[in-house]
């Protein structure tokens, strides 16, 4: 992909699943990858692993002190940051909305919406400092445009994103710094892997896709294409955006044969989540 050899980009959520495949995809087109994430073992791996020189930092990306420490460390090894792919978020609790504590709700924010936040304003500030322009891509989810009667928490969180997504993409315009977004389906990775017994969780993930056009999961590959795009000279034309990479979940009518109306037993599943009928 044009734009991207030679670029250095920091990737969030680094560790596993779609940050990880992000920074090989990259490292790939010839991009040096600074990878960031809490789990520093994992973290280290990936980041050894690439084709191209990189680098790792520890860090917690809810934190404004560490955020600008992995900026900085990035600047401080490769001269400057051109991309960054804001990839860090937990999942949160699965307990509906009546007893989803405060922590809970709280915890979910800190990562995914104020993570983001910091994320995004460390790369204008960068952008600032070394009076370049660059590109950001925010990981969203399907999440960022339906509902669902659970995770309300991180569905929240994931809609709020697209709020700082917009304002940033307004306001990096003029300045010649692109904001776009991906939105995931169902893609399989450990960010589920503590809820196996979960209905929505992990073990049904195959189930569940396959109910979508393509009828598969995605995968974090499926994913890091479309965000080494979003953040490569090809889409240069492009900002503000939303692109959803979900195998088509985002375009079923759900009220049509064809996509699963008739094919689900809502009574077993008010019973399980209502105690009861639900009307």
């Amino acid at each position: 992909m044009r734009g991207l050899r030679g670029k250095v980009a920091i990737v969030t959520g680094a560790a596993g699943g779609i940050g990880a495949a992000t920074a090989r995809r990259l490292a790939e087109e010839g991009a040096h990858v600074v990878a960031v994430d809490l789990d520093e073992e994992r973290l280290r791996k990936v980041a050894e692993s690439l084709p191209v020189e990189g680098h790792w930092v520890r860090a917690d990306v809810s934190s404004e002190e560490e955020v600008t420490g992995y900026v900085r460390a990035a600047a401080e090894r490769f001269g400057r940051v051109d991309l960054h792919h804001l990839n860090a978020g937990i999942p949160g609790s699965f307990a509906t909305l009546p007893t989803l504590t405060v922590a809970e709700f709280d915890q979910v924010m800190a990562v995914n919406v104020r993570g983001v936040f910091l994320g995004v304003r460390a790369a204008f500030r960068q952008f600032a400092d070394q009076g370049s322009s660059g590109n950001v891509v925010i990981t969203g989810s399907i999440g960022s445009l339906r509902g669902s009667a659970d995770l309300l928490a991180y569905q929240t969180s994931k809609h709020a994103v697209l709020g700082i997504l917009k304002g940033a993409a307004m306001y990096g315009g003029p300045l010649g710094v692109r904001v776009n977004a991906v939105a995931p389906g169902i893609v399989p990775t450990d960010l589920f892997a503590a809820t196996p017994e979960v209905a929505g969780g992990k073990d049904d993930m195959s189930r569940r896709a396959s109910s979508t056009p393509l009828r598969r999961a995605g995968t974090g590959d499926d994913v890091a294409g479309v965000v080494a795009f979003l953040l490569s000279d090809d889409a240069a034309y492009m900002t503000g955006e939303v692109v959803s990479v979900d195998g088509g979940a985002a375009i079923v009518s759900t009220v049509r044969p064809s996509g699963g109306a008739g094919a689900w037993d809502f009574a077993a599943y008010d019973e399980s989540l209502y105690g009861g009928p639900a009307n």
